[in-house]
């Protein structure tokens, strides 16, 4: 029996997601089907609708969900209705990094996530006129009511109540991302410094884990002052004003012309990646997170990586999802992770409004709160 539902799609040469009804299938194997409750939105989420990423369109996009397990599909026996889930990335769980606990180097990563599709090409939704729509982006396609959505993208939680739930949606891709790219893969120690370059959700995630390390010396570099204010807050013992300072020579000054250790670059901006090749010390590593559109290429010069400089791709902070957002979770509620400092809420009416505040910047981790009917005006 169909389910319909509502969903925001994303078609092609649109600015924005339109809300129509979509009918799903019953979750199939490994499949469950979830109601959502939030969806942090994400630039990945935008990048894609602007054509930016090689996600078929038109589809329902959305990766940072969170909700309630109401059915599940044969081959799903840890997961059960009634569930409260936070929804994460998707792999295929039986190639061999998937066995050995590292879901984010799947040998299936990309397609898995960037496909909106089942891996046979289908897809489990469909306008109400029958037409095939793209779903299970990142494995969930949470931008809507409801999403089916694969079991290997859900990792159960324990949340306060629902307000608690749609907090946690943005762990399972955005705060993992940063906090995973300095706590999983970088590991910085005595001595070292780390710079992020760009002060959003993840670059700040990455903020934040850096003072859970060891490491003394943590570079925020950002134009917008009010994130650059918002970073040391959150633990950033040095910013740059990129609008204002030269990101090269201040980096230089603050490491004694030693170069800093480790720099994230989070901006997608290939001239900011290529500077940061030049940035970091002997034996430092670049890892580069942001996502630039698809066939961006950047510059540097190899020679320079003879004495170990490391330029490293990250995805999803390197995480195994179903230990690490727990981990995460726990940190939040004791205060030491306080991503809520640049989390704001919208009701599912004002998408479009989400959409324009993450554009400009104003807001730096919109969520949209599933509590009501979407408005004639974001149909």
């Amino acid at each position: 029996m169909p389910i319909p539902t509502t969903a925001a799609i994303a078609r092609p040469g649109a600015d924005t997601f339109s809300w129509e009804t979509v009918l799903l299938d019953e979750p199939g194997p490994d499949e469950v089907l979830v109601r959502l409750v939030a969806t942090g939105l994400c630039h990945t989420d935008l990048s894609v609708l602007a054509g930016r990423l090689p996600t078929p369109l038109p589809a329902i996009l959305g990766h940072e969900g969170a909700g309630i397990v109401e059915a599940v599909g044969p081959g799903t026996p840890h997961l059960q209705p009634g569930d409260r889930v936070v929804l994460s990335f998707n792999s295929c769980g039986r190639c061999p990094r998937c066995r050995i606990g590292q879901p984010t180097r799947c040998d299936t990563y990309f397609p898995r996530n960037f496909g909106a599709a089942r891996p046979d090409g289908s897809s489990p939704a469909r306008t109400a006129d029958g037409t095939p729509v793209g779903a299970l982006f990142f494995g969930q396609s949470s931008l809507a009511r409801h999403a089916v959505v694969s079991a290997h993208s859900v990792v159960r939680v324990q949340p306060r109540d629902d307000r608690e739930l749609a907090l946690l949606a943005p762990v399972g891709c955005g705060i993992q991302t940063g906090t995973g790219a300095v706590l999983n893969l970088l590991q910085p120690g005595p001595g070292d410094t780390l710079a992020v370059f760009g002060a959003g959700a993840v670059g700040l995630s990455a903020v934040m884990a850096a003072r859970l390390s060891t490491t003394a010396t943590v570079i925020a570099a950002d134009r917008v002052r009010s994130r650059l204010d918002l970073a040391a807050e959150l633990g950033a013992t040095h910013t740059i004003d990129t609008g204002t300072e030269d990101l090269g020579k201040r980096l230089a000054d603050i490491t004694g012309g030693r170069g800093v250790t480790y720099v994230v670059e989070t901006t997608g901006v290939p001239a900011l990646l290529e500077l940061a090749a030049t940035a970091i010390a002997a034996y430092g590593t670049v890892a580069v997170v942001g996502a630039p559109a698809a066939g961006s290429r950047a510059c540097f010069d190899v020679n320079a990586l003879i004495d170990g400089r490391t330029i490293r791709g990250v995805t999803e902070g390197g995480s195994d999802r179903i230990t690490f957002i727990p981990a995460l979770i726990d940190l939040f509620r004791q205060g030491r992770l306080p991503y809520d400092r640049f989390v704001e809420l919208y009701p599912v009416q004002r998408l479009d409004q989400a959409v324009d505040d993450a554009r400009s910047g104003r807001t730096i981790k919109p969520v949209i709160v599933f509590d009501d009917e979407p408005s004639e005006a974001n149909r």
